[in-house]
């Protein structure tokens, strides 16, 4: 647990930073644990897609070939998703000084992006197939379904754990909760199919989840985007952050606040403190960092401390970054 502390001429810096297990998001490493989830995930779901697309076009169904093409696309995704949790635990280097960490948050933009494309071109596909429904394997589809139900079921449960910290693990869990899905909208299908013989059901039901999946998918994306864009991280209030700083112990007034995202799991914090009274001394950093952990699960603050109130900082107006 690491704290540095720099003297400057007028100004006096320091940074603090947090790496602790509890807390959930705030624990750095915590998407290491998922690497064998991810290994499990996509050889259930590689093997799978190889059976379900031979049986799709064997039994004619659109459904079912949709589902074949959407855990394709979460294999990739899921390959796309182990690199960044990989990449994102890199040590920092000269030119690199974060790390490769927003590589996760990357991640988590390119499989909602993914995701929402596939289902968009599955949905095309199924549009067409309802104007001129054709007959289908209905009992195939539901065995086959089924199948996917059980292989997308135990994946998702795999990514369950994190899926409320981490925005990259969340992308994995949507896309294998997505597939479950597709899967058991597919049986549905079959099933209906088997009793009526009404064959628009299945590119109906491939539309149906198509668009529940898009819908689920848009959170995910707006909080990637928001994370790329360097935005408050949801659930942080900024305004809280700032009330917070301003109440310690002879800090006069706080600007230059900035809170964003370094990973799907990491939360920073930099300002400027202004201390008439003189540099508080190293353990007023400590405390004021670990309070900022505890109560908003920011774990790597720098706190740059100005001494005189007259010497007026280039940063201090709200507009200026």
């Amino acid at each position: 647990m690491a704290e540095h502390h720099h003297d400057h001429s007028h100004e006096d810096h320091g940074h603090s930073h947090r790496d602790r297990g509890h807390g959930g998001a705030g624990h750095v490493h915590a998407p290491a644990q998922f690497g064998r989830a991810f290994a499990i995930g996509i050889i259930l779901n590689a093997g799978f897609v190889l059976v379900e697309a031979f049986y799709g076009l064997i039994g004619n169904s659109v459904a079912l070939l949709a589902d074949a093409g959407h855990n394709l696309g979460d294999v990739l995704g899921l390959i796309v998703a182990w690199m960044a949790s990989s990449l994102a635990r890199r040590a920092p280097s000269e030119r690199y000084t974060f790390g490769w960490r927003s590589s996760s948050i990357m991640a988590a933009l390119f499989n909602a992006v993914f995701l929402l494309v596939t289902a968009g071109a599955l949905s095309w596909e199924a549009i067409q197939r309802l104007g001129s429904p054709v007959p289908v394997a209905s009992v195939t589809m539901m065995v086959v379904a089924a199948i996917g139900i059980g292989i997308n079921g135990v994946t998702a449960w795999l990514f369950h754990a994190g899926s409320k910290d981490d925005l990259n693990v969340r992308g994995a869990f949507l896309h294998m909760a997505a597939d479950a899905l597709v899967s058991a909208g597919v049986v549905v299908a079959g099933l209906l199919i088997t009793f009526t013989s009404w064959f628009w059901l299945d590119p109906v039901m491939s539309l149906i989840v198509n668009l529940v999946i898009i819908l689920g998918t848009w959170g995910l994306l707006r909080e990637a985007l928001a994370m790329t864009l360097l935005a408050v991280p949801a659930g942080v209030d900024a305004a809280k952050v700032k009330a917070f700083l301003a109440a310690q112990k002879g800090v006069a007034s706080v600007h230059d606040l900035h809170i964003w995202s370094m990973s799907t799991t990491e939360i920073a914090l930099t300002c400027h403190l202004v201390m008439p009274g003189g540099h508080p001394g190293d353990s007023f950093i400590h405390h004021t960092s670990e309070e900022l952990a505890e109560r908003f699960n920011i774990r790597h603050a720098t706190l740059q401390i100005e001494i005189n109130p007259d010497l007026a900082c280039a940063l201090a107006p709200a507009e200026v970054v």
